[in-house]
């Protein structure tokens, strides 16, 4: 991860963002049925798979029976946060007008509370994104993923931070919000602080009662093995969305930028920012539908509140355009994704790195 400045004129910069806004509103001009009819089916879909998965924990004390429930039940839960939640609340299904599936109403299936995630990462992450002081993912205060951020010892158990952040990620999305570093250096509004606090708690003890209480007191005798269940299939999910979320962020040459970059940043620059700091996932569609199309990070950091199925086949024409001014367009496989990820993590675990130099 480097911080760099590309070789770019300001014209440039300004045809970039011309391209892309012609882009976005080629494609906004064309939503309509089709991408109507895929929500819906998405959300018929995953109802339909959190029911079944439901139904089938009702004799969780049977090993297959526990197996496939618990199985269903995360594939429901991933595509929930992944493909709807995630997406809705970016707004993405807004134009529709559809009071139940529209960014102000929606709340997921997560101990995040809907406004709080709305906040730190609607608007700072995708606001700031990859620059460092000002965007919270960027090791989510606890994790050291560039040599430009400082060391010190309690980095070295970052290995460990951060299979602990993966199976309980929701949690950590749901502290996320607090900025925790500005509480311990005193630098918070105590209030609002307060506030935040108590809006988690609420949605921790709705998450609990439903999860760990009203659905295992249900199955009558299979309580705690529906319970396991449960929980199972909330840490299938976190790892999963941890997974997915850090690969688009996280491994090759993905950059960091310095905080001065922002100054007087124009819409061409944020635009390469945004290209710069992200990275895909190649695979299907059904790998894209599981990871909310969060497999085309680059296409979703440029147009966050487009629809998410639309992501896909604009894919081709910004890879075009990072050819055309010679911008990088980073992608790969899963596995190396994932290995680009957990190298730097363990890497920065340790002190020193050097950054690359900036280029002018």
């Amino acid at each position: 991860m480097t911080i760099t400045m590309e070789r770019l004129t300001t014209g440039d910069y300004e045809a970039i963002a011309r391209e892309l806004d012609a882009l976005r509103e080629e494609v906004s001009a064309g939503l309509g049925e089709r991408d109507a009819s895929y929500i819906h089916r998405v959300i018929r879909w995953q109802r339909g798979l959190e029911i079944g998965g439901r139904a089938l924990l009702m004799a969780s004390s049977l090993p297959p029976a526990w197996v496939a429930g618990t199985a269903t039940l995360a594939v429901a839960k991933i595509l929930e946060n992944m493909e709807i939640g995630h997406n809705v609340m970016h707004g993405q299904w807004d134009w529709m007008r559809d009071p139940k599936i529209h960014s102000t109403t929606w709340e997921w299936d997560n101990v995040s509370p809907a406004d709080q995630w709305k906040h730190s990462h609607n608007f700072i992450h995708h606001t700031f994104t990859n620059v460092i002081g000002k965007d919270n993912d960027v090791g989510y205060g606890i994790l050291r993923v560039a040599p430009e951020q400082a060391w010190s010892p309690a980095h070295i158990g970052q290995p460990l931070y951060n299979l602990l952040l993966a199976m309980f990620f929701e949690y950590g999305v749901a502290m996320h919000d607090l900025e925790i570093d500005k509480i311990l250096a005193g630098e918070h509004d105590e209030e609002v602080t307060k506030e935040k606090l108590r809006g988690i708690g609420r949605k921790i003890r709705r998450q609990w009662g439903k999860d760990y209480l009203a659905f295992p007191l249900l199955t009558g005798p299979q309580f705690f093995s529906t319970l396991a269940a449960n929980f199972t299939a909330n840490v299938v999910r976190n790892v999963w969305a941890h997974m997915i979320i850090f690969c688009g962020h996280f491994p090759g040459d993905v950059e960091v930028f310095e905080e001065e970059r922002l100054d007087g940043e124009t819409k061409g620059e944020w635009y390469v920012r945004q290209l710069r700091g992200s990275a895909n996932i190649s695979g299907g569609s059904l790998f894209h539908l599981m990871t909310g199309n969060l497999s085309h990070q680059i296409e979703h950091h440029l147009f966050p509140d487009l629809p998410s199925n639309r992501y896909a086949e604009i894919a081709p024409r910004i890879r075009a355009l990072c050819e055309k001014y010679d911008l990088p367009y980073h992608t790969g496989s899963l596995s190396r994704q994932v290995t680009g990820t957990w190298k730097k993590i363990f890497r920065y675990a340790l002190p020193g790195g050097t950054p690359s130099p900036k280029t002018t």
